[in-house]
């Protein structure tokens, strides 16, 4: 069960990333990258950030890329963050699957409404 301070930053984690990574994929033609949630520790030290990717072919490749520099987004995300948030938390990155999740079961009932 989520505190109310902890979905507050979350929901202020999730716009700024959001903003950050909108920034981003603007130079890179035919990604989209969008924050679909953001959970964030009791302890407030650690924010998983789950994101869904835009062609999903390229989505390993992406979150890998998103690692490798995830000090540099958290530095990004301090400095849009200095007045709100004391400290930032670790972020951490994987990637949301679950819209690819549902249309693999859309398309097993079309299947299976054709038989």
């Amino acid at each position: 069960m989520e505190t109310t301070r902890q979905s507050k930053i979350a929901r202020l984690i999730q716009k700024d990333l959001s903003n950050i990574f909108q920034a981003e994929t603007r130079m890179m033609k035919g990604v989209l990258v969008s924050v679909s949630i953001v959970r964030v520790s009791p302890d407030l030290s650690v924010a998983k950030v789950y994101l869904s990717i835009f062609p999903s072919s390229r989505a390993e490749e992406i979150i890998t890329n998103v690692n490798n520099n995830s000090s540099k987004i958290r530095y990004e995300l301090g400095v849009l963050e200095r007045h709100q948030l004391r400290i930032i938390p670790e972020l951490k990155f994987f990637v949301d699957d679950s819209l690819d999740y549902i249309e693999n079961i859309d398309n097993l009932l079309k299947k299976d409404d054709k038989n």
